[in-house]
């Protein structure tokens, strides 16, 4: 089931829908691919510098697939390396109501966030090298406590556990 809000980021009102299950939409559209790690049971939130803690993801970079950056970015940000990448959904990020929306800035009109779930192969020691300042495991019931955000990343938790159990 689709679900939107709004959201304030850095000043900018974007629309942001949940889009379970959607098929990977025009790779141009994407701006950023993020990750529910699940290891034993529980789940890895790292702490984005001025965001707290969140899912690890981030921006493709050139020549990237979408599972290639989600592999990447668990590593720069959790440092862990994942394996067996399933998509969950995505957010359809619009701005189609942000009056301070930039036509020719980096990101488009109607863009996508893309989410996966993925299962921890190897945990390797935390050394914080990046944006992110630690990491934690939590129970994916206990994340709500925990994340800071909208409350979409809540709905992707969620998503990606009843995926884990359907596969199980």
């Amino acid at each position: 089931m689709t679900t939107t809000i709004y959201a304030d980021w850095g000043g900018h009102h974007v629309k942001l829908t949940w889009l379970p299950g959607a098929d990977h939409p025009d790779a141009a559209l994407v701006t950023s691919i993020h990750g529910v790690c699940m290891d034993q049971g529980k789940m890895m939130l790292v702490h984005v510098t001025g965001r707290g803690f969140n899912l690890p993801g981030g921006h493709v970079e050139d020549g990237e697939t979408a599972e290639e950056t989600l592999l990447r970015e668990c590593m720069e940000e959790g440092y862990v390396r994942c394996e067996d990448p399933h998509l969950i959904g995505a957010i359809q990020v619009s701005h189609e109501d942000n009056p301070r929306f930039d036509p020719s800035g980096k990101y488009p009109l109607i863009g996508y966030q893309l989410f996966y779930r993925v299962r921890v192969a190897v945990c390797l020691p935390y050394l914080g090298e990046h944006e992110c300042t630690a990491r934690i495991w939590v129970e994916p019931e206990l994340a709500s406590r925990v994340m800071e955000d909208h409350n979409l990343a809540h709905l992707i938790v969620e998503e990606a556990v009843r995926k884990a159990d359907a596969s199980t």
